[in-house]
């Protein structure tokens, strides 16, 4: 029963945040806010070991590979448009990808150089 209660708590985070993206039309997905609305939920409840919110994660962790079902039908259905735009595809994740790296280990200086003080 707990780990329902504990579901309850993870479905209804993530209807706040498609509630939340609907009402401001938001370009953000709703299970982006959810989450954001569940973290902001566990950091102020601070939910003990345990709880129905640990139990339901518990319960869905092993099963996480289901969700990646959509993306691989979503690669098979639009392969002739993924074809058709690859290399801007590829440029532009090598080149999110490279800036997200130089953003990481800017940080990563700056905290270093900040904590050396």
């Amino acid at each position: 029963m707990r780990v329902v209660s504990g579901l309850t708590w993870l479905l209804g985070c993530q209807l706040v945040g498609e509630v939340v993206v609907h009402a401001l039309d938001a370009p953000v997905p709703g299970p982006v806010v959810g989450m954001v609305v569940l973290l902001l939920v566990l950091l102020v409840r601070r939910p003990p070991e345990g709880s129905s919110v640990h139990q339901a994660a518990d319960a869905l962790l092993p099963h996480l590979q289901l969700l990646f079902v959509p993306a691989g039908v979503g690669v098979v259905v639009y392969g002739a448009v993924l074809r058709q735009d690859g290399p801007a595809i590829v440029v532009a994740l090598v080149v999110s990808w490279l800036l997200g790296l130089a953003a990481v280990g800017w940080t990563a200086q700056l905290l270093t150089r900040e904590r050396a003080r």
